[in-house]
């Protein structure tokens, strides 16, 4: 069984997840947002404390909010990076553009590995899908456990909402075909995590979201 722990981290309120299989105590961090030392000791307290052993950590997209803790867990515990292949060059872009969201970031390392569909990846012996996503940023993507009915959306589908479009290379009408062609080919009740804001299911974001109906 999947055990999905949510941290709010950063001035944006950015959602970080450690996703954790509870057999072999395996885990992995989607988008980590911890961007000072009391967020970055509140992670790795929630690690040591709950005896996870992380694997890799990823990242959704690469706007800043989702990238300020990259340099602290690669350091830390040496897991494997995985990035969009289209973000990787949002990166480096970041570091100047914290300035401007009022947040302090080191500069992020490179990926060790470039998420692409076809990537192969398993957590506790579960297989991860991935679900190109593009319209929030060029290179956005989705994580879709298949067997425990669970997608985590970065900042493409939020409950009863969308990623903006306006930020380097967002593309409303990108978004919005991401959103119909992949996520609302997915069952009714797999639930989704986003990347600001409550969980939700793709059954509810088909009948409620506003931009969607």
């Amino acid at each position: 069984m999947l055990k999905i722990d949510r941290f709010i981290f950063n001035l944006i309120s950015e959602n970080t997840y450690i996703v954790a299989d509870g057999a072999s105590k395996e885990c992995i961090i989607i988008d980590p947002g911890c961007s000072d030392a009391t967020e970055k000791n509140e992670l790795s307290a929630f690690i040591m404390k709950n005896g996870l052993r992380l694997k890799a950590f990823f990242n959704t997209h690469c706007h800043v909010d989702h990238i300020l803790g990259n340099r602290f867990l690669k350091e830390t515990y040496n897991a494997e990076f995985l990035a969009p292949e289209e973000d990787v060059f949002l990166l480096d872009l970041m570091v100047k553009e914290a300035v401007n969201f009022g947040l302090k970031m080191d500069a992020s390392p490179l990926p060790d590995r470039l998420i692409k569909e076809d990537l192969h990846f398993e957590l506790g012996g579960r297989e991860v899908k991935f679900l190109f996503t593009p319209g929030h940023s060029p290179g956005g993507y989705c994580l879709y456990f298949k067997d425990d009915k669970i997608c985590f959306t970065g900042d493409t589908l939020f409950r009863e909402g969308i990623g903006r479009t306006d930020l380097w290379g967002g593309d409303y009408e990108a978004i919005i075909n991401s959103i119909e062609t992949r996520l609302f080919s997915l069952p009714d009740d797999v639930v989704i995590y986003p990347g600001h804001g409550e969980k939700s299911t793709i059954g509810h974001e088909k009948t409620s979201n506003p931009f969607l109906a």
